[in-house]
């Protein structure tokens, strides 16, 4: 099977009607499971299968469950909503309750990805205690399945007690918007032979520490090869080349909804923002021409 692709369909011995492939071995992440959530052992088994996969942004229930249908297999709450959803300069101004209420929707927009939302800024740099308590409040009252935090070293601690407490955990590594005052802006990560035995030195740790998966953002499409290659968790790249086990997105700039200038490393996949600008404006020259409501629009 190509990666990417449906999982062949089954016929029904009672009926000859089509049905999905088994979900007690799914050939692919995408499309493979279709009667439960995705897992973190399902992400480990496409590393060892050599399956790319895909990962998107999602905010609200309407748009995770149109990704959910269409078969992506795990969404992340990024508090990139800061930048693209809340209206925010950057992702240092969302809160804990915005991450709560915003993974809440996701999870009851959606019946199969595997949920993972960010734990924000200042909600687990105090202490690994800190983090659990963060940590536990997405777990029981958004009912996501995992977390993603900033920092590889440095946040080993917290990834090592949230994993012994049974919270799975992606970890972020590279460019971590979070430290935007400190970085002075998004600039690329791990270039030059320091910076980069420091990448993979990250890398190992939040693998030693137990998270299920490393986000690689800005970095060099080689130094992230390498990484891939040096652990057995699987490797999420944004920005970060091809040789990464998956990809993500920021769903607002893959769909075009982004206005202005996008990153580089960001292929828009639509043009979403025209395409409402378009229906807003058709909605609107059809009220002021009185030609909505029509009849058919109309109750008597």
């Amino acid at each position: 099977m190509q990666h990417g692709s449906l999982p062949p369909a089954q016929k029904s011995a009672q009926t000859g009607v089509d049905k999905p492939a088994s979900d007690k071995a799914p050939q692919s992440l995408y499309g493979g499971v279709t009667s439960r959530r995705v897992t973190v052992r399902d992400l480990a088994a496409a590393k060892q299968r050599g399956e790319r996969w895909p990962m998107l942004t999602a905010y609200d229930a309407p748009t995770a469950a149109v990704f959910d249908d269409a078969g992506i297999p795990v969404l992340l709450i990024g508090d990139s909503a800061g930048n693209c959803h809340l209206g925010y300069e950057n992702t240092v101004p969302v809160t804990m309750d915005e991450m709560v209420m915003m993974s809440a929707a996701v999870v009851r927009g959606t019946k199969r990805a595997l949920i993972v939302a960010d734990l924000p800024f200042g909600s687990y740099q105090e202490s690994p205690a800190q983090a659990l308590r963060s940590a536990v409040r997405l777990m029981k009252e958004a009912g996501v399945g995992a977390v993603k935090l900033e920092g590889g070293e440095r946040s080993a601690a917290a990834t090592e007690l949230l994993v012994q407490a049974g919270v799975p955990v992606m970890a972020h590594i590279g460019l971590t918007p979070q430290s935007v005052h400190a970085f002075g802006g998004y600039p690329v990560q791990g270039r030059g032979d320091e910076a980069a035995h420091q990448l993979l030195r990250d890398a190992k740790a939040v693998q030693a520490a137990g998270a299920f998966a490393v986000v690689l953002e800005a970095v060099p499409a080689e130094l992230a090869a390498e990484v891939t290659a040096s652990v057995h968790i699987p490797t999420v790249g944004i920005g970060a080349g091809l040789g990464c086990d998956a990809q993500v997105l920021v769903w607002t700039d893959m769909a075009g909804m982004t206005g202005g200038r996008v990153p580089r490393f960001v292929k828009q996949y639509a043009d979403l923002r025209a395409t409402l600008g378009d229906a807003a404006r058709a909605f609107s020259a059809d009220v002021i021409g009185g030609t909505f409501p029509a009849e058919e629009h109309t109750f008597h």
